[in-house]
């Protein structure tokens, strides 16, 4: 369990790393997205054959870390959707 949230935490980070731009996220946010995103590789890589959900290997951090880039980009849209519209009510 403690290495599937470290594993959240890395891949989370990746993630914002690659996403170009500033992210309003905090750690628990990356952490989330990074154990979402590492869940969906894992399934992936399942489904595909090449490992199973709780063991990580190289194909699956990948599409673990791709999952995690597109997620923090979604809650980034949906964030930004949220504070334009509570500005826009003032």
């Amino acid at each position: 369990m403690i290495g599937f949230i470290i594993a959240g935490l890395i891949i989370g980070a990746l993630a914002r790393l690659i996403k170009p731009g500033k992210q309003n996220l905090g750690i628990l946010a990356t952490l989330l997205l990074g154990l979402a995103g590492s869940v969906i590789g894992g399934v992936i890589a399942n489904l595909l054959g090449t490992g199973d959900i709780f063991e990580l290997n190289v194909f699956g951090f990948i599409i673990a870390v791709v999952a995690a880039v597109l997620l923090v980009g979604t809650a980034e849209a949906i964030a930004g959707r949220n504070k334009g519209n509570s500005q826009i009510r003032r």
